[in-house]
């Protein structure tokens, strides 16, 4: 009988593929980490000097007692925190400004509620947008939401150290990253993506098919990083929390979390397109935040491709992220971050405002609004001069002709006027239409559950089915679910009631969710909308008949979208 050949690791598999096209083996790869850590070492003893720190606190002075910054001037012997601090007083790199929004102190602890209690606790706030204000609030507390949209979202990043390791426990955590990949069908390049950065090279590592815990942690402990793209797809608490925030945010709210080895670097140096909270969960990270590097890299509508150190210049933010921590930056600002050699990291980034611009509303509207012009003005069909090209054009710029200036304002002209046909209103519901089919289903609070269709005790129950007999009254009271669940939309003849309810938790696994509306029913509809938060009776709605009205809330009730003030059980006792 042949022996079993030994085991080889995924990693090491990985290398040796890579090994027969000419490249590093395992040991190499080995070689490397040491070196990274060697790197990481003097990074820390840097970090650590008390002038580094103390040029920190004259940036970023606190008062003790207000929990806000106060300038300190404690001096600085080192030259590059000396120009950093120097810097920070450039007008010019308003992002530095930033430093007035560390909000750390060496003494004293930020303590707040745990997450569960703030989440326990929104259950009894009525309305969804409140709901959101109060859990960002917390997100980011101490800092203030007024002051954080005045003065920080979209200008400039800002870092929040709490000195409290515990403050957001319970949103996600290394034993259920663990838990996932055991229980959930978690697939590589879907789901999960293996990734490491050496030597200025970010490589991906992904095997096909399912992410095993095996096959997972054997990349772990090589020095491979793991991101889970969608947490929010396996942990009910991540689902819960970003669907709240997207009630403020009008946007999709997404995740990721970030597991990284000790002396590692999982990603190269990049910006996004989306506004990142980085929420220190486990461990801790070394941060890097610079500048964009031009003003057509300020709040891009991309992503970039990978830096190097030398494309990026020198860091306005350099700081080590500890539990309980949170680093905000908008879309623009490249960032790199790295593990120290004793202590991994395990944070989630929760990200917003992808594709969420005055551009974007644009690229909607003005097509729409062109449309609208060439039906109904003739002079957006007349015909262009015959000799136009003789004079425009990239070649005849330099060219000095009288036909230039007038073509010139001629088009101004009918840019001008195009305004006049531009159908605002339905560029935004197509806006919203979007967010819609990209937003998370909500995730329903006990109560929430017991006062909707999921409260219904209809079950199957020895050999029968039994109590299906839902019915609403007319004096029954109902809203709809959440404030931002579903939209009214005029698409040619019809209208079409948009709603995220049924989506997935995976982005845009389903495609968009609608309902077409009969026409004596839009009134109802909107009514019911603007009524939100408050409940209204069944027999209030604008509709011709009481059976119109209870064959309408029969619908929306069925479909999910609404809530009664009443347990179903009590309803339907009646």
């Amino acid at each position: 009988m042949s022996m079993a050949a030994p085991r080889v690791s995924a990693f090491a598999a990985f290398q040796n593929i890579k090994e027969t096209k000419g490249q590093a083996g395992l040991k190499k790869k080995k070689r490397v980490v040491c070196k990274t850590e060697y790197r990481l070492s003097k990074k820390k003893r840097k970090l650590a000097r008390p002038d580094a720190e103390a040029c920190l606190k004259y940036t970023n002075g606190v008062d003790e007692d207000r929990g806000v910054h106060a300038p300190s001037h404690t001096n600085s012997s080192n030259k590059k925190e000396r120009k950093l601090c120097t810097e920070a007083t450039n007008e010019e790199l308003g992002p530095l400004e930033l430093t007035a929004h560390d909000l750390r102190s060496s003494i004293k602890q930020h303590v707040g509620p745990s997450l569960q209690s703030v989440l326990q606790n929104l259950g009894e706030i009525q309305n969804s947008k409140e709901r959101a204000k109060t859990l960002f609030k917390w997100l980011i507390s101490p800092i203030k939401p007024k002051e954080f949209f005045r003065n920080i979202w979209e200008k400039k990043p800002a870092l929040i150290r709490r000195h409290n390791s515990k403050y957001y426990d319970g949103f996600f955590s290394i034993s259920e990253f663990d838990r996932i990949l055991r229980e959930d069908n978690v697939q590589f390049g879907v789901n999960l993506d293996v990734t490491s950065y050496t030597d200025g090279v970010r490589e991906t590592h992904n095997s096909p098919g399912r992410a095993l815990p095996l096959v997972v942690w054997d990349y772990f402990k090589n020095g491979c990083s793991l991101r889970l793209l969608n947490p929010q797809a396996f942990s009910v608490t991540v689902w819960n929390v970003l669907s709240i925030l997207q009630e403020l945010f009008g946007s999709m709210v997404g995740a990721n979390t970030y597991l990284t080895p000790p002396a590692t670097q999982g990603f190269a140096p990049h910006y996004d397109d989306i506004e990142a909270f980085i929420v220190q969960l486990e461990g801790k990270k070394h941060w890097r935040v610079y500048s964009p590097r031009n003003t057509s890299e300020q709040l891009p509508q991309f992503s970039s491709a990978n830096f190097t150190d030398h494309d990026i210049g020198e860091p306005i933010l350099e700081t080590v992220l500890e539990a309980g921590d949170l680093l905000y930056f908008p879309r623009g600002f490249i960032h790199q971050g790295d593990c120290f050699p004793d202590v991994h990291s395990l944070h989630i980034t929760i990200s917003s405002f992808q594709k969420n611009s005055w551009i974007d509303l644009l690229e909607k509207l003005l097509p729409a609004s062109l449309q609208i012009a060439a039906e109904e003005d003739v002079e957006f069909r007349q015909g262009l001069p015959l000799d136009y090209m003789e004079y425009m054009g990239v070649q005849n710029a330099d060219l000095e002709d009288p036909r230039r200036n007038a073509f010139m304002e001629k088009v101004h002209s009918l840019v001008k006027k195009l305004t006049e046909y531009a159908p605002v209103d339905a560029a935004v519901d197509q806006k919203a239409k979007q967010f819609l089919h990209d937003c998370l289903p909500p995730a329903l609070t006990p109560a929430e559950k017991a006062c909707s269709v999921l409260g219904a005790s209809t079950r199957w129950e020895n050999g029968s089915v039994i109590d299906c007999t839902a019915q609403l009254e007319k004096d029954s009271q109902i809203r709809f679910l959440r404030g931002n669940i579903a939209r009214l939309c005029s698409e040619g003849d019809s209208c079409l009631l948009y709603y995220s309810t049924d989506n997935s938790r995976i982005y845009h696994k389903e495609e968009a969710k609608f309902i077409e509306v009969d026409a004596e029913h839009v009134d109802a509809i909107d009514y019911l909308l603007h009524s939100y938060p408050n409940y209204v009776n069944v027999d209030r709605l604008p509709c011709e008949t009481a059976d119109d009205k209870l064959a309408l809330t029969t619908m929306l009730f069925e479909k999910g979208l609404l809530t009664t003030r009443e347990h179903i059980s009590s309803v339907f006792e009646k």
